[in-house]
């Protein structure tokens, strides 16, 4: 008997009742078609926007290939006092390009690195210095942070929208009614005599 009650009061907006409105019926519609957005659009966002970063990291491990580059100048220790001494900073460095040419650029290398030390640089398709393309792994949780990003700001788009437009349609009648009282008000101020 309860849960009927319950139901019944959830559903009132789609009962046929002499006391509903159209608006209830359009606002009815509208909590239905934004939580199916919510839901649906939200996990199909994600989904999209977590699938489109993992085969863009993919891409990225697959383009990029590391070298053994010799570093130039040395780095001094960080003066910061903070951090656990893998801080990184830019450095020149050295490598063999795979035509034979030496080539030199900047790119991070560990502070408090010697000159003549070796360290791996990652080079494009083009042989130009790029970063270090992620793991699978940290490629897999990026991609999932994305997903849920877009899956979120997607819900909450929908959900402003819906609730800006139910607020419209609850104001609509109160405006009606504010100028019916504006013609119907001063009336009832007058005194009789």
């Amino acid at each position: 008997m309860r849960r009927t009650r319950r139901t019944k009061k959830l559903l009132w907006r789609w009962r046929s009742n002499p006391l509903r409105r159209r608006d209830d019926i359009v606002e009815a519609w509208i909590v239905l078609a934004v939580w199916t957005l919510v839901l649906v659009g939200g996990i199909v966002a994600g989904l999209v926007t977590a699938s489109a970063a993992d085969n863009v990291f993919a891409r990225q491990r697959a383009e990029r290939e590391p070298v053994r580059a010799v570093l130039l100048v040395g780095v001094p220790k960080s003066v910061s006092g903070f951090g656990s001494g893998s801080e990184r900073t830019p450095g020149t460095v050295g490598w063999t390009a795979p035509d034979g040419s030496t080539r030199t650029g900047r790119t991070l290398v560990d502070t408090g690195s010697k000159a003549g030390s070796k360290v791996v640089v990652w080079l494009d398709q083009q042989g130009r210095l790029t970063t270090e393309p992620p793991s699978a792994g940290a490629a897999a949780v990026e991609a999932g942070v994305l997903g849920t990003a877009a899956g979120c700001a997607l819900a909450g788009l929908v959900l402003g929208a819906g609730t800006v437009t139910r607020w419209r349609l609850e104001q609509r009648p109160l405006d009606l009614w504010g100028r019916e009282w504006n013609t119907v008000g001063p009336r009832w101020g007058h005194k009789t005599g």
